[in-house]
């Protein structure tokens, strides 16, 4: 019997070493408490839902029809490190997706299905379900909206097919799973980051899976213990960018100007450490002003860094000139170019200065929201319904 659930995973900010990453630096990735939320219920009625309404997405496949796709699969459960290339060739067949579709709605479909089919294909038979998930993140906007849909599809198709448990009691709102678990969960996700990026490094889903602070150098992620939680503002600047392009261009100075810019990406690799070093001090001793000082100089430090390498943008010039006029420190966090920025907030903050400046930001056209990056649980939650703006399926859910 199909287990009806209800998971919750959170978006990624990158908090330092943005570029330098991919030239074998240190970078900080965090959780981000805006988070994505799924919806999984058993029916009879033989069919195969998905509900995303935020792309106004709603769509239903007969089980019957899906069937025949199971025979390339079923010796795949085992969940090889590689996608199965057939499988998806099938997949995309079946729905019409072309080869050169990589929207938004497509890739969420094809890593809906891939996932589904690889989990249930061992099943005496595929489950009628019904899966709807929604966000209060924003898309495209580097902010791992896909991976924690991914996150999320993942450990309630696990779940679901009772490969994983369901680790609420009674007593509890929310719960998490067991180290195992979550490893099991990182690596389904891993599979749907594939499917709608190519060739992902990883990072994205490990934070929707295990939150708080990671480490990631040269494709190790670690996470980082007892980390405080440090409140921000999150703008998007709404500025569309290709990272692929900006990735490139940093690449093209490192090349042209190869002593000028890499003493660069060893400083930004410094200010990664630091960062770090500065939060373990931050949990080991309790947060002081000194720390915040340490912090807000390093971001500093390193949104020149990101400007020197080329993936400023004017747009972002404005935020940090807005919020530095109010005592605020900020730098983009992703891949630049417009995209996003984060502006730490200090625990005395004033909470008029902040709606002020989330206020200005607005007045510009950008996105404001004052959230928590690092969070503990921020990682996948099994959640049991209850009402709030959090909790409630969106009416146009069928």
């Amino acid at each position: 019997h199909t287990r009806d659930c209800y998971v919750s995973a959170p978006g990624k900010a990158i908090l330092h070493g943005e570029h330098a990453v991919v030239h074998g630096k240190v970078a900080l990735a965090v959780s981000l408490n805006l988070r994505t939320y799924l919806r999984l219920q058993s029916t009879s009625n033989g069919k195969v839902c998905l509900n995303l309404p935020n792309i106004d997405t709603f769509l239903s496949w007969e089980i019957t029809a899906l069937q025949p796709l199971l025979d390339c699969c079923r010796e795949h459960v085992d969940l090889k490190q590689e996608l199965d290339d057939d499988l998806l060739k099938r997949l995309r067949a079946y729905t019409g997706i072309a080869d050169a579709s990589t929207d938004t709605r497509s890739m969420a479909v094809l890593a809906f299905l891939y996932m589904y089919l690889s989990v249930f294909g061992e099943a005496e038979s595929l489950a009628s379900i019904t899966v709807s998930v929604w966000s209060e993140l924003p898309t495209g906007a580097g902010l791992g909206s896909s991976a924690a849909y991914n996150v999320c599809l993942a450990a309630a198709l696990l779940s679901a097919r009772g490969i994983i448990p369901s680790p609420l009691t009674p007593q509890q709102d929310s719960a998490r799973w067991s180290k195992e678990e979550m490893e099991l969960i990182n690596r389904w996700a891993f599979m749907g980051e594939k499917i709608i990026h190519g060739n992902p490094s990883g990072v994205d889903n490990a934070v929707g899976t295990w939150g708080c602070f990671l480490r990631y150098h040269d494709g190790k992620i670690t996470p980082l213990d007892r980390v405080p939680v440090l409140r921000i503002l999150l703008t998007n600047t709404k500025v569309p960018r290709s990272t692929k392009v900006l990735v490139s261009g940093v690449k093209d100075k490192l090349n042209k100007f190869p002593a000028v810019m890499k003493p660069v990406l060893e400083s930004v690799d410094a200010v990664s450490c630091t960062c770090e070093q500065t939060l373990t001090e931050m949990s080991a001793r309790g947060p002081s002003a000194e720390h915040y000082n340490i912090l807000e100089e390093l971001i500093d430090i390193n949104q020149h860094h990101l400007n020197v390498m080329g993936v400023g943008h004017s747009s972002l010039d404005i935020l940090c000139k807005i919020t530095l006029a109010q005592g605020l420190h900020s730098k983009l966090t992703g891949a630049g170019g417009g995209g996003c920025g984060i502006t730490l907030l200090r625990p005395e903050t004033d909470a008029l200065v902040i709606q002020s400046t989330i206020e200005e930001l607005q007045a510009c056209g950008f996105d404001c929201w004052e959230t928590s990056i690092g969070g503990p649980g921020g990682g996948p939650r099994i959640l049991r319904h209850r009402s709030g703006p959090r909790h409630q399926i969106p009416s146009t859910c069928c």
